[in-house]
């Protein structure tokens, strides 16, 4: 695959209820097909298209001194113009 750009990055720490509320929100900007992300001065949009493919993850990781860290990724992709692109007609 190619390379790879990071165009937003955040990692906190919150309570669960603060979680929750964060991911309501975000449900409700991926029915809307655009996603605003601000962390500062940095701001990135995201328009979502009406179909993309939903890839959710739980890992277990083990370090070599025994210690166990869980994390559950869920993950939006999609390719410039969406699954349902418009048939291109000639007019």
């Amino acid at each position: 695959m190619g390379k790879e750009t990071v165009l937003f990055k955040s990692e906190e720490k919150r309570e669960a209820r603060e979680v929750a509320l964060f991911l309501r929100e975000l449900a409700d900007r991926v029915e809307k097909q655009e996603i605003i992300l601000r962390k500062g001065k940095e701001k990135v949009t995201l328009k979502l298209p009406p179909v993309f493919t939903l890839e959710v993850k739980a890992e277990e990781e083990r370090s070599k001194k025994g210690k166990v860290e869980y994390s559950l990724e869920v993950e939006l992709e999609w390719k410039p113009g969406g699954e349902k692109a418009e048939k291109l007609e000639l007019g």
